[in-house]
């Protein structure tokens, strides 16, 4: 069987269009040969200097606590675990819309079978520096005038895409091809239209 094609996304656990693309890439797996790791971006940092309203500045401080959490999974676990938890936090946060807070993160680790004592990295301010490090490896590739996510095959990377909803089996499939064929074509930079709706998430 041919090797798998390594794929790299990062995400924030709070951005509704990542874990979108995070579900397509899942989907996309199940029919192509790609292998994805899973990396930590985080939008409170990417917005650390810019002027934001108040409800996006709040949810941005309290996302601090879900991408130390992943970053100390990331260290302390593998790939597979960093999936398992990003899972169970965007269930929670996406689909069952409950507030992100030390309450959620506690139910996603039981969701995600880790050990409960987890929770304390959540405040653990030394895991920025591990957070930091990662969210500036994507931008490195992408640019600045970029948000979450963020989707690399070898040194090439794109943000997005940004898609409502995920498609399923094969067209996830022909959605990746794509995908492959814009990032693997040098000149191509971008491709963008406006929304024109909120995410969807079934």
């Amino acid at each position: 069987m041919a090797n798998k094609e390594k794929v790299d996304m990062w995400f924030d656990p709070i951005c509704p269009f990542a874990w979108i693309t995070s579900r397509w890439l899942l989907e996309a797996a199940q029919v192509r040969d790609i292998d994805v790791t899973w990396n930590i971006m985080s939008l409170a940092h990417l917005n650390k200097d810019r002027e934001v309203d108040t409800a996006h500045a709040q949810a941005f401080l309290e996302s601090w606590g879900a991408v130390r959490l992943v970053a100390a999974v990331t260290e302390k676990f593998d790939n597979a675990a960093v999936l398992v938890l990003y899972t169970a936090i965007g269930e929670r946060i996406h689909l069952n819309k409950e507030k992100l807070g030390t309450d959620l993160l506690v139910s996603a680790l039981a969701d995600a079978q880790l050990p409960s004592e987890l929770i304390a990295e959540a405040t653990n301010e030394s895991w920025n520096e591990a957070v930091i490090e990662s969210h500036e490896r994507a931008i490195a590739m992408v640019g600045n005038d970029v948000g979450t996510p963020v989707i690399a095959i070898g040194d090439a990377a794109f943000f997005g895409p940004v898609i409502s909803p995920a498609p399923k089996g094969e067209e996830a499939g022909k959605l990746w091809d794509g995908f492959a064929l814009c990032v693997a074509i040098p000149g191509f930079y971008e491709l963008k239209r406006a929304r024109k709706g909120g995410p969807i998430f079934s």
